[in-house]
């Protein structure tokens, strides 16, 4: 689809969060093709639940740490740290940063970015990671190829040696639309499209609350957030969220999100996310948000 070039710049420019800073040094000889960049990514970082399709154990402190750098300079440094090759060297696990989907993604917008590529994190709900008939919550690139447009990209998937473990037949650097629902799509397709709400999630209903409706809508300001370059983590909460986990949305905050979902569809407007983002509160990343970190619990974060 056509892109005007005031949405072209601003992707391509590094955002707070994919900005090496000091560190943009590290880039120099990373090559510049959008699948070669993912590649880099994939070998740099090992995801906290790959470690037996590594035959590895992640040290706790990593395990539980890692994934709290919301920022790429402090991705960057725990990378060097561990290993100060270049960082087109393939990492062995151990010495790679334990993180999540988001990880994988920030950092390959980061190369992409660097690169003059424009890229963008999307959140929403893949079907490919082994549990049929089941969207789970995920993070993929999408990243503007000049005769196709817009594509999504998985850069987790680009380590071929593991595509036994996922329901991979496709090409990770143009994933499926239909395989990948990014959260506007995935809302659309529970209140318009018949889908049931209980296969959308970070897990089924029967294994923990985080499922459905209201999670569906917490991926929507995520998304939101991101398509303004405010990529935070996925745990990272604010605006309307005043319900437990697993309780129903009240009708009001679901006809609020039929409203929202349009713009965070495949099918992007950038004036209308820009003027949404800037003008409600409620989606609006504030400058302080609640980390609700999966090992470490809740606290209050003042963003850079």
């Amino acid at each position: 689809m056509p892109e005007t070039k005031e949405a072209l710049a601003f992707y391509a420019a590094h955002s707070t969060y994919s900005d090496p800073g000091a560190l943009a040094g590290l880039y120099a000889g990373l090559p510049h093709d959008p699948a070669e960049l993912a590649r880099v990514s994939r070998d740099l970082l090992i995801h906290r639940v790959e470690g037996d399709l590594f035959g590895h154990t992640h040290p706790t402190d990593r395990l539980h740490n890692d994934a709290e750098s919301r920022y790429i300079d402090d991705i960057l440094r725990i990378v060097v740290e561990r290993n100060i090759d270049p960082l087109t060297v393939r990492r062995e696990p151990a010495d790679r940063f334990v993180g999540t989907c988001r990880d994988f993604t920030l950092l390959h917008c980061s190369f992409l970015r660097h690169a003059g590529i424009p890229a963008r994190l999307r959140s929403g709900f893949a079907d490919y990671f082994g549990t049929t008939g089941f969207h789970g919550d995920h993070v993929v690139t999408e990243y503007w190829d000049e005769k196709r447009g817009w594509l999504l990209a998985d850069a987790q998937l680009t380590d071929p040696a593991l595509h036994h473990a996922w329901d991979v037949d496709f090409d990770p650097m143009d994933v499926p639309r239909d395989r990948f629902l990014v959260a506007g799509e995935a809302w659309r397709a529970i209140r318009e499209g018949g889908s049931d709400e209980r296969t959308f999630g970070l897990h089924r209903p029967q294994e923990g609350p985080f499922w459905g409706e209201r999670f569906v809508a917490g991926n929507i300001r995520l998304d939101l957030a991101a398509l303004n370059k405010v990529e935070t983590l996925l745990w990272d909460v604010w605006g309307e969220d005043e319900g437990e986990p697993g309780t129903p949305l009240p009708e009001p905050s679901r006809k609020f999100y039929d409203g929202v979902a349009p713009v965070v569809s495949d099918e992007i407007s950038f004036q209308a996310a820009r003027k949404l983002f800037a003008e409600n509160e409620l989606l609006r990343t504030p400058q302080t948000v609640t980390s609700y970190a999966p090992f470490n619990g809740p606290s209050v974060i003042t963003l850079r």
